[in-house]
């Protein structure tokens, strides 16, 4: 029910459509209504008569083709409503969700499949929206209905009627203990299907290397494992949750027998208002079958919720005061760390009182054995993650006094890992400047190197490229990255194995590329190939977070310490 509450801020902006299908629900529900009562008095005035009055017969025809046209007309109003509703409902929600992992911290991501969270985003919310399309469909009909009904047969007879109210806390009793047992499995069945989701995920995105190591066997038995979990307990749940409508209409149709027994041992009413009573006690039994029918649905909508309010909930960024802060002008580039403390378990610490200080300019090599911190250093640098203690100064300026996105413009970054959109080269490119013309695209293709085999392409830089850029190897697609950094002009830059895709002879040419960028703006370097920071002006060896060794390459071949063991063992 809680979960249900987070809904209600979406809900209250359409009160008036909500009114407006309550009003026209309530219409037609009482069209409906009418009808039984028609019918019943026609059946009394027959008997009465002793025989068939085909005029009257006519006349209850129109009376009744009239109630159920204008109940329709009313109905499928309301029903375009309702639909209106749960389907923009839904958008909002995707588009808070969507707006929610812009926002969220960095480390949800490393918790969390990409397929996990893809799951969410669309197949949990898509889920949900169903659920409130039946949610709002069912109730508003439900209450009105339920009401009418009520209103109609204590009119008729108010004995017989309590004998119907005392028969149908049965199927409530029923339905909630189903519902109750059930509701587990439906929780269990929503997140074996993002881990299902999430798995898949990663094998298609690695299926070569999964070939390239005989990996099939093991990944399919994987994929059986979650995969027979998942039928599980979705079988039982689909099994425990479909109990509930046969029981209920078992439960009612008792009550139609007890009815018609209890009407003719009273002879408390005619035939015509028998027939109008069981008529309005089948209509009043039928929110209560259309409910538990779709018991199914809405549990699993309930479960895909919790999901997503899961996500919603996520702790974000440290937004608190973040918009009364200024843009971060760099000027110089000068760059210190300041007793900067940080770990992403607070359990185990990785980065420990680590100093050190970039001049303006400066090349700044970071190197040191796998998971010593080198990238964590970079993250801290943009703000992905801050400290927990310490702070990071620009132009000693603390860059925690202004904007992440700011601190983020200040620095071009070239990755390992290629990250590439479905586009043209041109906007792949263009991607780092907002506005760029076609002839600046052109010019930092030939700067980094990448004009050539761009101009080979069928369609040049309008040749269109998947996200994986499956077309290109993988030398291209890091070229296509690089230009996508250099175009933006950082006064700042990051290099994170930037090279490391890239044959020798087109590193070569790229390295010195990069040499012309790098002038006059303070670099960070991280990388495996020592040979390509040996005119570093700084060289800093990380070793568990901390930096063991600092100095340009000479010194630190002179000292015979980590740094020359490294040089020496990749040799």
């Amino acid at each position: 029910m809680n979960d249900l509450k987070r809904l209600f801020p979406y809900i209250k902006l359409y009160r008036m459509t909500l009114a407006i299908i309550v009003l026209f629900s309530f219409i037609s529900t009482i069209l409906l209504m009418i009808a039984p009562t028609f019918i019943g008095n026609a059946i009394d005035f027959s008997i009465s008569k002793g025989n068939v009055d085909f005029n009257s017969i006519i006349h209850l025809i129109m009376q009744l083709l009239v109630l159920y046209v204008l109940s329709y007309i009313f109905s499928y109003i309301s029903f375009f409503f309702t639909s209106k509703v749960a389907n923009s409902m839904t958008n909002s929600l995707r588009k808070d969700c969507f707006l929610k992992l812009q926002e969220i911290k960095v480390n949800y991501y490393d918790a969390n499949s990409y397929g996990n969270i893809m799951s969410k985003l669309t197949n949990d919310i898509e889920i949900v929206g169903d659920g409130l399309f039946q949610i709002l469909n069912q109730m508003f009909n439900g209450i009105i209905i339920i009401f009418s009904t009520l209103f109609f047969m204590f009119r008729l007879n108010v004995v017989i009627t309590f004998v119907v109210l005392l028969i149908t806390p049965i199927s409530f009793l029923i339905s909630s203990f189903i519902v109750r047992h059930s509701s587990k499995y439906f929780r269990e069945n929503a997140n074996t299907l993002g881990e299902l989701n999430g798995f898949v995920e990663e094998m298609i995105g690695g299926e070569k290397v999964i070939k390239a190591f005989n990996y099939e066997e093991t990944s399919f038995n994987k994929f059986k494992e979650i995969n027979d979990r998942l039928y599980v307990c979705g079988q039982k749940s689909q099994f425990f949750s479909s109990l509930t409508n046969p029981s209920t209409r078992f439960i009612n149709n008792i009550s139609y027998i007890i009815v018609g027994v209890v009407a003719g041992l009273l002879r408390a009413m005619s035939i015509g208002n028998i027939s109008a009573f069981l008529t309005y006690a089948v209509s009043f039994a039928r929110p209560i079958n259309d409910i538990t029918s779709i018991t199914v649905n809405l549990q699993s909508a309930f479960a895909s919720l919790k999901r997503v309010i899961g996500l919603l909930d996520e702790d974000d960024l440290e937004t608190e005061g973040e918009e009364l802060k200024g843009e971060l002008a760099v000027n110089a580039g000068n760059v210190e760390f300041k007793n900067v403390n940080f770990s992403y378990d607070k359990d185990k610490e990785l980065i420990k009182d680590l100093n050190f200080k970039a001049s303006s300019g400066e090349k700044i090599a970071i190197v040191g054995p796998t998971g010593a911190g080198k990238t964590t250093l970079v993250n801290l640098l943009m703000r992905f993650y801050d400290p927990d203690s310490g702070e990071i100064d620009i132009d000693s300026k603390n860059i925690d006094d202004f904007k992440r996105d700011g601190v983020r413009r200040s620095f071009g970054m070239v990755l390992q890992d290629t990250w590439l959109f479905s586009g043209t080269i041109k906007e792949n490119i263009a991607y780092g400047k907002e506005g760029a013309t076609l002839d600046e695209i052109v010019s930092i293709a030939k700067f980094a190197y990448a004009d050539d085999f761009i101009k080979r392409l069928q369609n040049g830089y309008d040749t269109f490229i998947t996200e994986d850029g499956e077309d290109l190897s993988q030398g291209e697609r890091q070229l296509l990255t690089i230009a996508r950094a250099m175009i933006s002009n950082p006064p700042m830059l990051i290099l994170d194995e930037a090279t490391s895709s890239i044959d020798t002879l087109t590193e070569k040419y790229v390295q010195s590329a990069f040499l012309s960028m790098m002038k006059g703006r303070t670099s960070f370097i991280i990388a495996h190939r020592l040979s390509t920071i040996r005119d570093a002006n700084l060289i800093l060896f990380i070793k568990d977070g901390k930096i063991v060794e600092q100095g340009n390459h000479d010194e630190l071949i002179l000292k015979r310490g980590f740094y020359y063991n490294l040089l020496n063992s990749s040799k």
